[in-house]
């Protein structure tokens, strides 16, 4: 319980930590985006599709490992009833 404990707390300060260094280039990206909108150049809808495609992941991610793990689980709970009939 513990080590998984300090697992946990050492997986969210990776992922936490580095938060600043990416919220301070969002400007620098909205600023070359709009420059070249402006300009008549096509970048900037390649980085909204990217943007989404980002945002998409994560409910990807999520998704398929709730869907294994429901998928499995219920193979669990249907294989108990088997056991025990013996």
């Amino acid at each position: 319980m513990k080590n998984s404990m300090i697992a946990w707390v050492l997986l969210l300060c990776i992922l936490v930590l580095p938060l600043g260094d990416l919220l301070s280039q969002c400007p620098m990206c909205r600023a070359t985006a709009e420059s070249n909108l402006a300009n008549g150049g096509t970048e900037g809808q390649g980085l909204n599709n990217g943007i989404l495609y980002m945002l998409g992941m994560p409910y990807v991610l999520i998704g398929t490992i709730a869907f294994l793990w429901w998928k499995n689980r219920r193979g669990d709970e249907e294989a108990e009833p088997l056991q025990n009939l013996n």
